[in-house]
């Protein structure tokens, strides 16, 4: 036999199975495709824009950490020397009015503060 195949007393013609593609006109297709891409465009845009939005909040985050490191190494040089700085001396006592009286606002207070009104966020 040729190319043609016999199955149950059919011939089978070979090419494409499925359904005809109808005529579609061209125009319209070329249009979808211009919208789709703009689509495409636009969610790209945006997802960049948040992107970098991440990216600065976390190097916010760092400064804020990195100062408060500073700070408490700080603090362990001031104790190895055998001081006590004043601002641990008002956390041991509980005295936070004399802090904010003296005007050298910790950043371990403000971290706390501050952590505590923003919710943790996951990554997805």
């Amino acid at each position: 036999m040729d190319d043609n195949k016999i199955m149950a007393g059919k011939v089978k013609k070979p090419g494409k199975r499925g359904r005809k593609p109808a005529k579609i006109d061209l125009k319209a297709k070329l249009e979808r495709s211009r919208q789709s891409a703009r689509e495409c465009r636009a969610r790209k845009k945006l997802r960049y824009q948040y992107l970098e939005e991440l990216v600065s909040s976390k190097e916010r985050a760092i400064c804020a950490l990195r100062e408060e490191l500073d700070m408490y190494k700080q603090w362990c040089s001031a104790m190895d020397q055998g001081k006590i700085p004043s601002e641990i001396k008002a956390l041991l006592t509980g005295d936070e009015q004399k802090i904010s009286h003296n005007g050298s606002n910790t950043k371990a207070s403000k971290n706390s503060k501050v952590a505590a009104d923003k919710p943790e966020r996951r990554n997805e």
